[in-house]
């Protein structure tokens, strides 16, 4: 009989806003993968990663970005442990220096927003556009700074540049088959990761107020974006199953040695949100935020901005 889960173990799932539980439920996934693995480096670039994002790195103040913050940074990360699982036992095995680039990628893929001490102005949204080759240099720096082999800061720049929206995966020069692979896996959970994430409606608002910040987007309210979010999941459909390579079917692998069934729950709670969407943007604008209630995330916002300016 098969052990099928329950919906609180399915929602516990995208519930990544803690650290400290994050870190244990990964280290058993990898385990699964290679029981020897040395955790070392991954580890310590897990909790370095926290520590910028909490301001308690050296020479950075926290990072303030509402959209891009730690709990998506994390839920990124889980994704990818799962989807690297998913992918070893389907047949295509993943080498221990193969899983340490995916789970630094995977942490350090939005570091970029950080700001250094003295450089305040604002919530680091302005470096929207920017934040993949900030990120870039942050982890270069950080390679020299660990005394880690140089090779490393090379292929984490490749997998990386696999997260950046204005990146075509196919122009990234001197990507090679295996480190293509280990892309994908990365900006694959970077995509499924965000979307499936249960307020993932909810923190749209904080993606607008970010866009607004970048001057980037160019849209009228959160109406307009909203509205725009479904075109948004049916161009991602097709990156995922384009220069992605459809790798996040491989999910369905993780969860049938997990739970003992072969759903791929990031892909259902994806589409989940997509059809509560469509209830949301068929309704007259002014009911749209009325429909938005989890996380308390549209009180928030609107404590934030000047009243009506949402809509």
């Amino acid at each position: 009989m098969k052990n099928i889960p329950t919906l609180t173990e399915i929602n516990n799932l995208f519930a990544n806003g803690n650290p400290e539980e994050v870190w244990p439920k990964a280290a058993e996934i990898v385990r699964r993968i290679s029981p020897a693995y040395d955790f070392s480096i991954a580890r310590t670039a897990f909790d370095d990663v926290v520590r910028l994002f909490r301001g308690e790195y050296p020479g950075y103040c926290p990072i303030r970005t509402l959209y891009h913050d730690l709990p998506h940074t994390l839920d990124v990360f889980m994704c990818a442990v799962r989807l690297m699982h998913g992918v070893h036992i389907s047949g295509t095995r993943l080498a221990d220096n193969e899983m340490t680039l995916i789970m630094m990628a995977a942490m350090m893929h939005d570091v970029g927003y950080a700001q250094l001490d003295g450089e305040e102005t604002g919530t680091g949204a302005q470096y929207t556009q920017s934040h993949v080759s900030r990120g870039i240099d942050f982890m270069r720096c950080y390679v020299a700074d660990r005394h880690l082999p140089p090779e490393l800061a090379t292929q984490l720049e490749l997998i990386i540049l696999c997260t950046d929206p204005a990146q075509s995966i196919s122009g990234i020069y001197l990507l090679g088959e295996r480190t293509r692979l280990l892309g994908q896996i990365v900006g694959t959970a970077d995509l499924t990761g965000q979307m499936a994430d249960r307020s993932y409606l909810e923190k749209l608002l904080f993606l607008y107020l970010e866009f607004e910040e970048a001057h980037f987007g160019n849209y009228q309210n959160i109406q307009e974006l909203l509205r725009n979010t479904r075109k948004f999941y049916e161009i991602t459909r097709q990156k995922l199953d384009g220069e992605l390579g459809g790798i996040y079917a491989k999910l369905a692998f993780h969860f049938k040695d997990w739970f003992g069934v072969e759903n791929n729950y990031y892909l259902e709670s994806i589409e989940k949100n997509i059809d509560y969407l469509d209830k949301v943007t068929s309704l007259n604008e002014a009911k749209y935020l009325s429909m938005l209630k989890r996380g308390g995330i549209v009180e928030k916002t609107e404590a934030l901005v000047a009243p009506g300016s949402l809509t």
